[in-house]
């Protein structure tokens, strides 16, 4: 006798898609991730990405360009508005740098592709990573004509379709990991810009509220804090402009006169800053002027002064981890579950037997 399961599968709900935190440094660890829907749903994602960045980068006349994974110049040097220390290798008898961001060398591509260019490649920071944070991470970089306004202007455009195709692609997939597609329909439909202050004015509505501006002397940042307030205070995506120039690298085109601000600009979503951007010197004069206030030798970067003296070129650039993005887009709140591959708690030694990829 057949018996007919009459239960309807209408109201069955899929089960959550969570994360199995495979990032320790147990043996085997990295299975549990090759038999997850969790990544089976990142590596989709990342696809995506790639796909989506680079139809949108063509749109906008940019050209992709190939690189070198060795820097000999880094864009987090040692020096004031230094967030990070660089990650020094020898290849092949060199000593060289692993790429912190490909900023310079995209500028050094304006001057071939002077529509604009873009690439998404590793980039490596020395800091410990956290919740926030990976010292590897995938970063979506490009450079363009023009000031800061034509740059906030490409990248909102950009987080945007990044946002629509993820929800139109993926959206049911999402929904199982995030909980909710509604974040991802709020980017891409907003009208018009997203809202943006300086930081000038962000101080201001930050005042009295304690552990959200930090202080230095003579240059002053947000704290993490500062930035999820001001995401409640404003908007859930925003813009805060023009920071003390001394806070950010020294390659940030000066933002006043005065030369106290930069003409930088962070969009904040999701856990805080994802993308930073800015505008660059134009000229050797400014360069030197800023190596000199941040206490930067000029000697680590001659041929960029070089370059700028003998091509001068108003541009803007920009960078956004994609696992900061990945994060916001499902809704999670530790960036250690998002890599396919695993960089963090590795033997800092050569181990007895790998037992990790």
């Amino acid at each position: 006798m057949t018996i007919l399961d009459t239960t309807t599968t209408a109201s069955v709900k899929p089960a959550a898609v969570r994360p199995p935190h495979a990032w320790g440094n147990e043996p085997g660890a990295f299975l549990k991730a090759l038999n997850s829907p969790w990544y089976k749903l990142i590596a989709d994602l990342q696809d995506l990405i790639h796909s989506t960045t680079a139809e949108y980068a063509a749109s906008r006349g940019l050209k992709a360009l190939y690189l070198p994974l060795t820097v000999r110049t880094i864009t987090c040097p040692t020096g004031l508005g230094s967030d990070s220390e660089p990650v020094p290798v020898t290849v092949n008898g060199v000593d060289t740098y692993l790429p912190d961001s490909n900023q310079f060398m995209l500028e050094y591509g304006m001057r071939l592709a002077p529509g604009g260019c873009y690439n998404i490649m590793p980039s490596f920071r020395g800091e410990e990573p956290d919740t926030t944070h990976l010292n590897q991470y995938s970063h979506s970089e490009a450079e363009i004509p023009g000031g800061i306004d034509d740059l906030i202007d490409y990248v909102e455009g950009y987080v945007k379709a990044l946002a629509g195709a993820a929800l139109e692609t993926y959206g049911d997939r999402i929904a199982q990991a995030a909980g909710d597609t509604s974040h991802l329909s709020r980017m891409a439909e907003h009208q018009g810009h997203f809202p943006r202050i300086t930081f000038e004015e962000a101080v201001s509505l930050l005042e009295g509220e304690d552990g959200c501006v930090r202080d230095e002397g003579s240059w002053r940042t947000l704290t993490r804090r500062g930035e999820h307030k001001l995401m409640e205070m404003v908007n859930e995506f925003m813009w805060v402009t023009h920071f003390d120039h001394l806070s950010v690298p020294f390659y940030q085109a000066f933002g006043d006169e005065e030369q106290l601000t930069a003409a930088n600009a962070d969009l904040f979503f999701g856990m805080g800053e994802v993308v930073g951007s800015g505008e660059r010197h134009a000229d050797a004069e400014q360069i030197r002027k800023a190596l000199a206030m941040h206490q930067v030798p000029e000697r680590d970067y001659a041929w960029y002064a070089e370059m700028k003296q003998e091509l001068p070129m108003r541009t803007s650039g920009f960078g956004m981890g994609l696992e900061r993005f990945l994060m916001w887009v499902l809704n999670h709140d530790d960036i250690r579950d998002v890599p396919l591959v695993s960089r963090v708690n590795e033997d800092k030694k050569w181990p007895e037997s790998v037992h990790r990829p």
